[in-house]
């Protein structure tokens, strides 16, 4: 079953309360490669250690290292 779409505008870490596709839309996210995160997330995975997300796609995980996002450009992430 999908997730209702304003339900993932206000999803954000529990810890840090950053909000991801805000800041993805507002051009402020970047892949560890350091390309800008264009298209807000609607299902990701994050490692771990919580280091990168990987953004997963119509069902698809896409786990390539330059399309991981890491996590310490977020304040207490």
């Amino acid at each position: 079953m999908p997730i209702d779409g304003k339900l993932l505008e206000i999803l954000c870490c529990p810890v840090s309360k950053t909000l991801l596709n805000e800041a993805i839309s507002s051009g402020d996210v970047l892949y560890v490669r350091g390309d800008q995160v264009a298209e807000t997330l609607r299902e990701a995975l994050i490692t771990e250690d919580s280091k990168v997300i990987y953004p997963v796609i119509d069902g698809i995980p896409i786990l390539l290292e330059e399309k991981g996002i890491g996590t310490t450009q977020f304040q207490d992430f």
